[in-house]
């Protein structure tokens, strides 16, 4: 006979009520108590109906997320997380790339809203106007944004980059320049109020490879001791640019990143940068969405960051 939802309250010593929350809204069940309904879910081999489930509740047994951009390896790992925690719950994961468009992002959501129970955006583009509007069309969970009134989860970036400066200083640097993210973006805006005035601004580049050698192209002239890239992936971008000019790091100049990507630690010198939890912000998103869902209110939850040093930075060093 097939194993049922009461077979496994049974065992686990739980309501039945409780095993639904435990696999439907993990968030709301003491980790014990999930942890136990998991461990019999897995002996039994209890396979939750699906079918049967939404035509009682109304739910779809679906979530979906929308990252700007897949090609960066940070989202994935955001993804990972996502895909992790809702897994447990027996839910499935719908995943869109926005491609950095704001109107592209609005309208993934709006198309997503009747095929999922609840959307988490990821580094949101879009105004907060148009996030309120889409909270209420669907329950919705943003990761590293804040709009009031809507569930969030923060990655500390501006703690973090207060590490960074805070590593540079010590290192004997007082002159560095900040190469820019996207002028729009939340996270830069937060990166700079880590910053307090403490570095030049340079520009504003795209996130990635190429805007971090476009970034290097003029931060060479800029004077400084240091760079700070505005990402993991623009500072790949700004050592491949000053590999290729025979410019020595961090003999010449140190240069950090953030995210903490793969990647970070397995480039030449490998980039001191800031870890930012992404998998572990994937699985608090879950949650909250799985709060929003059974009813629950909006809720923001800080998750902490960590300055990573590695070799790409050093004290300074005479050009003479």
């Amino acid at each position: 006979m097939a194993v049922t939802i009461r077979d496994v309250a049974r065992q686990a010593q739980v309501s039945v009520s409780t095993v639904s929350r435990a696999l439907s809204a993990p968030g709301l069940v003491k980790e014990a108590t999930r942890q136990r309904v998991l461990d019999v879910v897995a002996g039994l081999g209890y396979q939750p109906n699906r079918a049967a489930r939404s035509l009682i509740t109304g739910r779809t047994g679906n979530l979906g997320i929308v990252v700007p951009d897949l090609t960066n390896p940070f989202f994935p790992a955001v993804l990972r997380g996502v895909q992790t925690r809702a897994g447990e719950a027996g839910t499935s994961v719908f995943f869109c790339d926005s491609r950095e468009d704001p109107a592209a992002e609005a309208e993934l959501v709006r198309t997503m809203a009747a095929q999922v129970d609840g959307v988490v955006l990821c580094a949101s583009l879009v105004s907060d106007e148009t996030v309120a509007e889409l909270a209420a069309l669907t329950p919705l969970v943003l990761i590293n944004r804040i709009v009031p009134g809507v569930s969030s989860v923060l990655m500390d970036s501006a703690a973090g980059m207060g590490q960074v400066v805070a590593h540079l200083e010590s290192l004997g640097h007082n002159d560095f320049v900040y190469l820019g993210g996207p002028a729009a973006a939340w996270s830069n805006n937060r990166r700079l109020r880590g910053l307090g005035g403490r570095a030049r601004l340079l520009g504003s580049f795209e996130p990635n490879f190429g805007g971090g050698v476009a970034a290097a192209e003029r931060a060479v002239e800029a004077g400084a001791t240091a760079f700070i890239a505005y990402n993991d992936l623009m500072a790949l971008g700004v050592l491949s640019h000053l590999a290729a000019l025979g410019i020595e790091v961090p003999r010449r100049f140190s240069v950090t990143g953030f995210d903490d990507i793969l990647y970070a630690a397995m480039c030449s010198p490998a980039l001191t940068t800031v870890h930012m939890p992404a998998e572990e912000a994937g699985e608090v998103a879950v949650d909250l969405l799985a709060a929003l869902i059974a009813g629950g209110p909006a809720e923001h939850r800080e998750l902490p960051t960590t300055l990573v040093v590695r070799s790409s930075t050093a004290a300074p060093h005479s050009r003479t």
